[in-house]
């Protein structure tokens, strides 16, 4: 079976290759659930953006829930790492977000500076440094070409550093 134009034709393609790609992504995932989100993520990605290019379908689908699946579990081992130095030796919650005074201006001069940037490009700088997401999962998300995502962070990276040099100026 092979894809064709007709938009009808995923859902008949994905029946038929879904389990296959499911059992692939097993290999790189630590659950069913995860597994599952991968391939469903990696389906979509290959549908809306790379089904017209030149190749077999299913390799390029089964390279796309291999990168899915090493992305979650990067963000899965930050996550960990994370909450592992969240505990002081004693296994007592450390506290994480405390801040001096002037660490606590500067993210109220960043929250501010952030409100002021167009809405696209804040969404853009948002997933990309706090959300941790590549240019290719914001696109996904947005609906963007992973270009128009690259632009709009860079965008938005010169319209931050501006608010906040005017900022400072004022401050």
């Amino acid at each position: 079976m092979h894809i064709g134009q007709n938009p009808e034709s995923w859902s008949s393609w994905f029946q038929c290759y879904g389990p296959k790609l499911l059992l692939c992504a097993r290999q790189w995932t630590r659950s069913l659930a995860d597994a599952e989100d991968v391939v469903q993520e990696a389906f979509v990605r290959y549908w809306r953006h790379q089904r017209h290019l030149p190749g077999e379908p299913m390799a390029l689908l089964v390279t796309s829930v291999r990168r899915a699946a090493l992305d979650l579990g990067r963000r899965d081992g930050r996550r960990i790492i994370r909450e592992e130095l969240a505990v002081d030796a004693a296994g007592e919650p450390v506290a994480l977000f405390q801040t001096s005074l002037e660490e606590a201006d500067r993210r109220a001069a960043i929250e501010e500076a952030l409100q002021r940037i167009p809405p696209e490009q804040r969404e853009v700088l948002v997933l990309k440094i706090w959300g941790e997401l590549t240019f290719d999962q914001i696109a996904a998300a947005l609906e963007l070409s992973p270009n128009t995502a690259a632009s709009r962070y860079r965008y938005a990276l010169t319209a931050l550093r501006r608010e906040l040099n005017t900022a400072d100026c004022h401050g």
